[in-house]
């Protein structure tokens, strides 16, 4: 596996399952960066995410005996879709075992595709050793997520892709849970052109990459904490780690609120749903040290549930001051409430939530309280808004916002 043969043959295989994912240029991006920014959107694939690749790959390459064992499987949802809809295509039986903590909609996606789903554990590590449990005491073939070579190679598939559409290509951006996109993406990479640089992207609460690189052997987190569920991986693959050792040129990770304004971003931008994973490679092209490059960033999956999503939109514009709250203090007497949302409304802020509160002090005469939130444009719109309120006398103080 991982040479440059298996990853013809895995092109061609993986055809048979995959959706064609052309390169986005965002002109959105682009310009905020100073690089030329292209999106590869896996997160348009018929599973929802690139995980299709590397499971359709892998199973093609098992014996008809190790398929009619019935496969089995654990993950946090994406790589568990890609086994669930290959099984199906071959016709045998899937189990896969899932986080508690999984989101419903992958859950849910996962049983329509046929598969049995078993919820255990916290985290990813924790379903995957129940997984073994089961595939010893049943007999399954298991198909590991991301330490297998086979399904890593699959993965690279993608990178034969961008550089056939983008064969100037300076940098590819991968996200990181337990590396076998990466691997596969950098392995290849590497093999057609060395010159291509290869950044691996994690989420900072869930870096157990950049620390087993840091430490040259791989190293278990003691927890991880992180909205990016599909990347929350206390140990990356043993068999597949010398592979993102040699290839990856670098690795960025990235804060929670990061992704939450990214998601943003992507929504408003481009239009397009993508998961708190499938934001790494987007969240990290702030922090990257060089201009004037053709980049792309792996768009990695778009599978996310709406409760998650109302939160991520809603933290999104407060983090961008487009949502705000404020408290000011204000004599209890006719005409106060109107002066107070004539100078929001002479700002062209857009009054969401009022809440008057009369018991904030025993003399209501002297003070009632009023918190109010607010929509506005950006920073600098916040700002005006609040001098303003401070130049009649209000004095608002800024309060923890919510919708």
């Amino acid at each position: 596996m991982l040479t440059l043969d298996k990853f013809e043959e895995a092109a061609e295989i993986v055809k048979k399952v995959t959706q064609e994912t052309k390169l986005v240029y965002s002109d959105y991006f682009s310009s905020q960066t100073g690089n030329k920014v292209y999106l590869k959107p896996e997160n348009m694939q018929v599973t929802g995410a690139y995980k299709i690749r590397g499971a359709y790959y892998k199973i093609s390459t098992l014996s008809q005996e190790e398929r009619e064992k019935g496969l089995i499987t654990a993950s946090a949802g994406n790589h568990a879709q890609g086994v669930a809809y290959a099984a199906k295509a071959f016709g045998v039986k899937a189990v896969i075992v899932m986080p508690t903590t999984t989101p419903l909609i992958k859950v849910e996606r996962t049983k329509s595709y046929g598969a049995e789903v078993v919820l255990y554990g916290d985290v990813y590590d924790e379903a995957c050793d129940h997984a073994y449990e089961l595939a010893e005491k049943y007999g399954y073939t298991f198909i590991h997520p991301f330490d297998d070579p086979a399904v890593a190679t699959g993965q690279g598939t993608i990178a034969m892709e961008i550089i056939k559409e983008l064969p100037l290509v300076d940098y590819i951006l991968v996200p990181i849970g337990g590396g076998g996109l990466a691997t596969g993406v950098s392995t290849l990479v590497k093999l057609l052109n060395p010159n291509i640089k290869v950044i691996g992207v994690e989420p900072a609460g869930a870096n157990c990459m950049q620390a087993s690189l840091e430490k040259g052997e791989v190293v278990t987190l003691p927890t991880v904490n992180t909205i990016a569920d599909g990347t929350a991986v206390k140990r990356p693959g043993d068999h597949i780690f010398q592979y993102i050792r040699k290839n990856v040129d670098e690795i960025i990770t990235v804060e929670d609120d990061e992704l939450v304004v990214a998601f943003l971003d992507m929504v408003e931008n481009h239009k397009m749903i993508v998961e708190n994973s499938g934001l790494l490679t987007v969240a990290a092209l702030k922090h990257l040290k060089f201009q004037n490059k053709k980049v792309v960033s792996i768009l990695s999956g778009g599978n996310m549930d709406v409760i998650t999503m109302a939160s991520v939109v809603q933290h999104g514009l407060i983090a961008r001051d487009r949502i705000f709250t404020v408290s000011t203090l204000l004599p209890d007497r006719p005409g106060e409430l109107v002066r107070v949302a004539g100078i929001i409304a002479e700002k062209q802020g857009n009054v969401i939530k009022l809440e008057h509160n009369q018991f904030v002090s025993t003399n209501r005469n002297a003070a009632v309280e009023l918190r109010i939130t607010m929509e506005a444009f950006g920073t600098e719109h916040k700002k005006e808004i609040l001098d303003a309120l401070e130049e009649a006398g209000f004095r608002p103080k800024l309060v923890t916002a919510s919708l």
